[in-house]
């Protein structure tokens, strides 16, 4: 693609190249084990999983690898490369046990290891690894789920005589692993992405069902693109399972199992006796519910400026209702909707920071990127994306 701008990342075999390296450098060994899984970023639909409505993620060119070896020893140890990772950057922890199982601790990062490995299906050896990422960590787009399910993908090919589970039971393991050893009460879309995600695709997730369609991303003169505000959060605070409940409670009030049961009709009834700020809550999820799947019709249609409507009317939701924007993250939206060729723009991923993802004609790409590097008061960095390929073991030189 020609440079407009956009930020280039390392491609998978270049990581697993350079993780290579620091792995014979660390273990004096070649490892002979390679997969990755990617990033995602959420089209439409957000903060709707955990609430069983519909979400619109793809998965992302930029992932997490893992280079690796089997051992006998009965020790597990992990460095990772990644840069915005805590200190320290190495761990050793032992296969666990039931009279020995993993707890979470610190350094943060190996808790998302240590969970999958603590809910892998099967019997598991000791090894050693070394972890890579052109994930951005703390960018909205679910590098924590890009870690967990690349781990439990290295483990499968390091233990090839376990039989392997379903996707779904894979990305339910990964999510379990977040909600134990991360203290995060994720929905299932990041590990369902990261586990189902396919080139020119987007995925059209029903979190209720745990049912899952593609649905074909492929026009050329369509681009997507994701600009990261550079604005870091931190999700473990008490925002995120904050809104949870009360979601639950708007739920619960009008007499529904979730969100996903409820219409904008049935809140308006309920509106005296809920809480303001519980109702506009409750009003972001079952719009964005109803969004999410007007969009995927708009998308199928090849009605890219009604998919652009929506995204833009779901920005505003999340900034006005659910209140989990920023001023960065509305500066970049604003910007984006200046240029002519942008169809719509939202942020993605959980809030707070992260990223904003724009649909925009790609003979438009590049005065965009101008666009919103001159006037954004940050400093932004941008990613044009393809949908990609999700979870998936790598080749590797296995000369030792």
């Amino acid at each position: 693609m020609v440079d407009v701008g956009a930020t280039n990342f390392e491609s998978a075999e270049e990581l697993v190249s350079r993780a290579s390296v620091v792995f014979e450098k660390q273990f004096d060994c070649k490892p002979n084990v390679a997969a990755c899984a990617p990033g995602r970023v959420n089209i439409i639909g957000e903060h709707t999983d955990y609430n069983e409505g519909f979400v619109f993620p793809m998965a992302l060119p930029q992932v997490t690898v893992y280079v690796g070896r089997k051992t006998s020893t009965g020790t597990c140890r992990v460095l990772t490369m990644a840069e915005n990772a805590d200190e320290p950057k190495y761990v050793e922890f032992s296969v666990p046990t039931s009279d020995k199982p993993l707890t979470p601790g610190k350094p943060t990062w190996a808790n998302y290891v240590k969970g999958v490995v603590a809910n892998f299906k099967g019997d598991l050896s000791s090894f050693d690894a070394v972890i890579a990422t052109s994930v951005p960590l703390g960018g909205g787009v679910s590098s924590s789920a890009s870690l967990e399910v690349a781990t439990y993908t290295f483990l499968e090919q390091l233990n090839p005589a376990v039989e392997q589970v379903s996707q779904v039971d894979k990305a339910l393991a990964c999510q379990k692993a977040e909600h134990d050893f991360a203290n995060m009460p994720c929905g299932i879309m990041d590990q369902f992405i990261a586990v189902m995600g396919q080139k020119g695709h987007a995925l059209l997730i029903d979190c209720r069902s745990v049912e899952s369609r593609l649905v074909p991303l492929q026009d050329p003169n369509v681009v997507v693109l994701v600009t990261n505000s550079n604005v870091r959060h931190e999700l473990t605070g008490s925002e995120y399972p904050t809104r949870r409940k009360q979601c639950e409670a708007a739920a619960t009030a009008m007499g529904k199992k979730s969100l996903r049961e409820a219409t904008v009709a049935d809140l308006k009834a309920h509106s005296s006796s809920l809480d303001k700020e519980v109702y506009c809550r409750a009003r972001h999820v079952i719009s964005e519910i109803q969004r999410t799947e007007e969009a995927t019709a708009a998308l199928e249609n090849g009605n890219y400026a009604q998919f652009g409507k929506l995204m833009l009317e779901s920005h505003n939701s999340l900034r006005d209702d659910y209140e989990v924007s920023c001023p960065e993250l509305d500066q970049l939206v604003e910007v984006a909707m200046e240029v002519e060729g942008v169809y719509g723009s939202r942020m993605t991923g959980g809030g707070f920071g992260g990223c904003t993802v724009t649909l925009v004609k790609a003979e438009a790409v590049g005065k965009a990127i101008e666009h919103m590097k001159n006037k954004y008061s940050g400093k932004a960095t941008f990613y044009v994306c393809s949908p990609s390929d999700g979870a998936r073991p790598l080749k590797i030189d296995k000369d030792i």
